[in-house]
């Protein structure tokens, strides 16, 4: 592979089993690498369970996309774990580590695995810790600066732990930043989290979080916080391949996402300009934490925090 590949990250909202359903057919024709499938965020979304998610493997699988199967983040009932352990077990597809009793039941195994970026792995011998326990991949908390994955990258050949992990950095959409045992999106709707009515489906992009100035800072997606603003990186895809980054991952959104992936996949291809990403999207987006500043700062110098802070009235 010449340059980065490209993969489809879990689908981190609510939408209907139906639409499920038909976004992953569209991307059997999609010009995507990796396809990561399951659940996520919320262990009360089962819209489709775990057999679903491996027919939908099997299907993907059939038309040439390595598959994927992603665990919870957030881990808080025996049911749960059950679950875990199951998708681990599963014997086809590699899976997704998103908390480390996926990381344990994979190791167990002696099968290999996805590091997620909820694994909060800042440093080499960390990663080298999980290599050793059969981590074939990993993705970097989307906090990670450039400047930090690349002084890692320095310090794991310092460690001589061998060949580093196929490293995968996730670049467009929003960032999942944080998740709690509460559910925001019930919580809005003055509901019980144990009788949430699944009101997170009302919102298939997450709901708006604004500031008293009306910016929007944030996204609610149930249980999980999102960045307001979708990261994008791919108007600064220089210098990757000195990275050794592996995929570029971009996360479901409710857009036109095959025309989206294409014009990603041609930007890697043929230097197809970028902006017209964010005409796709239908607005501005960020850099998130990659050049070390603001996760909502934009390095093309316009409507950035300290712009926006230097202008706004004492």
């Amino acid at each position: 592979m010449a340059g980065p590949g490209l993969s489809v990250g879990p689908l981190l909202y609510f939408w209907s089993r139906e639409e499920t359903l038909a976004f992953y057919e569209a991307l059997t024709d999609a010009p995507v690498d990796v396809v990561y499938l399951g659940e996520t965020v919320c262990a009360k979304r089962r819209a489709l369970g775990p057999d679903d998610w491996i027919a939908l493997g099997r299907e993907l699988a059939a038309a040439g996309k390595e598959v994927v199967v992603s665990t919870l983040t957030l881990i808080e009932a025996r049911s749960e774990l059950a679950t875990v352990r199951r998708l681990c077990a599963n014997g086809e597809f590699m899976v997704e580590a998103n908390d480390f009793s996926a990381v344990q039941q994979c190791a167990a195994r002696g099968v290999q695995f996805v590091g997620g970026p909820a694994l909060n792995l800042y440093n080499a011998e960390s990663l080298a810790l999980l290599v050793n326990r059969g981590l074939h991949r990993w993705v970097p908390p989307v906090e990670m600066s450039r400047a930090s994955l690349e002084a890692l990258m320095c310090d794991w050949g310092e460690l001589d732990a061998g060949p580093v992990p196929e490293t995968e950095v996730f670049a467009l959409g929003r960032m999942p930043l944080a998740w709690s045992a509460r559910c925001f999106a019930a919580r809005a709707h003055r509901r019980p989290k144990d009788d949430c009515g699944f009101v997170c489906g009302q919102y298939p992009g997450g709901m708006e979080m604004d500031t008293q100035e009306g910016e929007h800072f944030l996204t609610l997606n149930g249980i999980q916080t999102q960045s307001g603003r979708p990261l994008n990186l791919f108007p600064h895809l220089d210098g990757m391949a000195e990275l050794d980054v592996a995929l570029l991952r971009i996360s479901p959104m409710p857009v036109d996402m095959p025309a989206l992936l294409g014009d990603c996949r041609r930007l890697l291809d043929n230097g197809v300009e970028p902006a017209r990403i964010d005409t796709l999207l239908g607005e501005s987006t960020c850099d998130g934490y990659w050049f070390g500043r603001a996760g909502m700062d934009d390095a093309s110098g316009h409507d950035t925090a300290a712009q926006r802070s230097a202008t706004r009235p004492a």
